[in-house]
């Protein structure tokens, strides 16, 4: 196999740039995230005198020292609480990744109650939403760290109560399809939420703290004037005791979390396996060197092949048609030992490249291989000529490939995503089973300039078929409306922050982050969990 030449000079003037622009973007990702881990441990002084541990620390004793934690959608509902980006505290209320819990991988999701006592949060639901697919589909058992007020009734919306119900749908489907659901309820689990307790296969609670009710005291005494205590409703010994909810009563968090990873240690389980009994081969060429590849300006060209080289074991890459549509680059390589077909771009889709980008995925899914795609592309080629060569044709092939893959496919946003393009790279709205961004991705159906001229031209004709020319100024204020509203709404910021990615990682962390998605989807497909016709039933 080829090893890929390095064409990269880091002492360059692009390469610099490019580096300041991409650590900038890093910078601003890890800040805003940052904001919301401090908002979280405010009231540290507050749960530790009450014998509580925050979020976070919860997450970090229920999980395996030292092992990976693949932390999803840190970004949601970023300035969807509040338009200023400098106060807006992003994360949906919720801390949701996949990690190891007593050599087990699972789903771990977790109330942020540091924040607003864990009230789900703008895009909360969609982020719980999402962490449950991804469980069912990759066949995760799933631990969950309940403390929330629910919903925020001040925020109520009636189409989260709607939606809301397919979260509790989904624990049923998972209790369902074999993947056990083992829920540690550290405090509040009102109302609906109480069924995010009751719907698990394992229910820990924690003495004097756990609250599980349909209805608190208040709610209580406004529908039928019966007054009670919080514990007398749904204290952890009541529940443990008396209803038959709870399953294992816990003197406090430490030991809950304790009791949660003795479940899961004893579940007939099978254990990660080696990727490979081959050892895996670095790269060549140094990660850090990821930071200076690709440019701030997506209209900029770059070699995506120097991204390749710097994921793949031992930089070797099989390019597939290389003289052939070679703008869209296709080809074989190995990440931890372990096959992946590659989809990357090295400028718009044109008819040849879609086709060979179809072809190539229909080699992938007979050989059973796994496909990454690196995102880079303004989209489809258009004009006069692509039209006659049939581009809507083959682009139209290479969306029914991409749709209708029987492998694992997963999505890195590393540039450019535009138009159709997306479509045809496996974007967020064709499911792809992990899908990432770099801190510079832009995504949108077209570039705001772009799009600006086009409605010019066409507010141009419109006014000169009405005989009345259009104002420059006019048209220049329009121009200028249009590029901001695209502006604002591609980078990932906006992107990342209405969940249209899993989250946004550093370029350096690409091959550690593709190691651990493809363990997952392997493991998956190794896996065969017991069905069984229904979920849980209760005492």
């Amino acid at each position: 196999m080829a090893v890929i030449e390095n064409s990269i000079s880091p002492t360059s003037e692009s390469y610099q740039a490019n580096r300041a622009g991409m650590l900038a973007q890093i910078a601003r990702v890890n800040a805003v995230v940052g904001r919301t881990v401090a908002a979280s441990e405010l009231p540290k002084k507050r749960f530790h005198e009450r014998g509580q541990l925050l979020p976070r620390e919860r997450i970090a004793l229920l999980l395996d020292a030292g092992a990976p934690f693949l932390e999803l959608s840190a970004l949601a509902g970023y300035c969807l609480d509040t338009p200023d980006p400098e106060k807006s505290i992003p994360g949906g209320g919720t801390i949701a990744g996949i990690g190891f819990v007593s050599g087990v991988r699972c789903m771990v999701t977790a109330s942020d109650s540091g924040i607003e006592a864990g009230s789900l949060q703008p895009m909360g639901l969609d982020k719980r939403l999402r962490s449950q697919e991804i469980a069912l589909e990759n066949k995760l058992p799933s631990v969950q760290l309940v403390e929330s007020a629910g919903a925020n009734l001040m925020r109520y919306r009636v189409e989260d109560f709607i939606r809301g119900g397919t979260t509790f749908r989904n624990l049923a489907l998972l209790s369902a399809a074999g993947l056990p659901v083992i829920t540690v309820t550290h405090g509040s689990s009102t109302a609906g939420g109480a069924y995010q307790t009751g719907l698990s296969d394992y229910i820990v609670m924690v003495r004097g703290r756990t609250r599980a009710f349909l209805a608190g005291p208040p709610l209580l005494k406004a529908a039928t004037g019966e007054i009670a205590t919080e514990e007398e409703l749904g204290g952890a010994e009541m529940h443990t005791s008396i209803s038959g909810l709870g399953d294992y009563l816990a003197e406090d968090d430490r030991e809950a979390l304790g009791i949660a990873r003795q479940i899961v240690a004893d579940l007939n389980w099978d254990r990660a396996q080696p990727a490979s009994s081959e050892l895996p081969r670095t790269p060549l060429y140094d990660a850090e060197e990821l930071l200076g590849i690709m440019p701030m300006d997506h209209k900029r060209p770059v070699d995506m092949k120097q991204i390749i080289a710097r994921i793949l074991d031992g930089s070797e890459f099989l390019e597939f048609g290389a003289n052939y549509g070679p703008a869209t680059v296709c080809g074989h390589g190995r990440i931890g030992g372990h096959a992946i077909g590659i989809i990357t771009n090295n400028g718009p889709l044109d008819p040849s490249g879609a086709n060979k980008a179809t072809h190539f995925i229909q080699a992938c899914c007979q050989s059973r291989t796994p496909i990454l795609y690196l995102n880079n592309t303004t989209g489809y080629m258009v004009g006069k000529a692509y039209e006659e060569a049939g581009m809507i044709k083959h682009g139209s092939k290479m969306i029914q490939a991409v749709t209708n893959a029987t492998v694992p496919q997963i999505t890195i946003y590393c540039g450019a995503s535009f138009g159709a393009g997306n479509y045809g790279m496996c974007g967020r709205g064709f499911h792809p089973r992990f899908c990432f961004s770099w801190p510079n991705a832009k995504t949108a159906v077209m570039g705001g300039e772009q799009a600006a001229e086009t409605m010019a031209i066409v507010a141009e004709a419109g006014a000169a078929r009405k005989g009345k020319p259009m104002d420059p100024a006019k048209l220049q204020e329009m121009k200028s409306r249009i590029i901001n509203v695209f502006d604002s709404q591609m980078d990932v910021f906006a992107t990342s922050g209405r969940l249209l990615d899993d989250g946004v990682i550093d370029p350096r962390d690409t091959r550690a982050v593709l190691l651990n998605v493809l363990a997952i989807c392997r493991e998956a497909e190794q896996r065969n969990p017991q069905k069984i016709q229904f979920s849980v039933a209760r005492p």
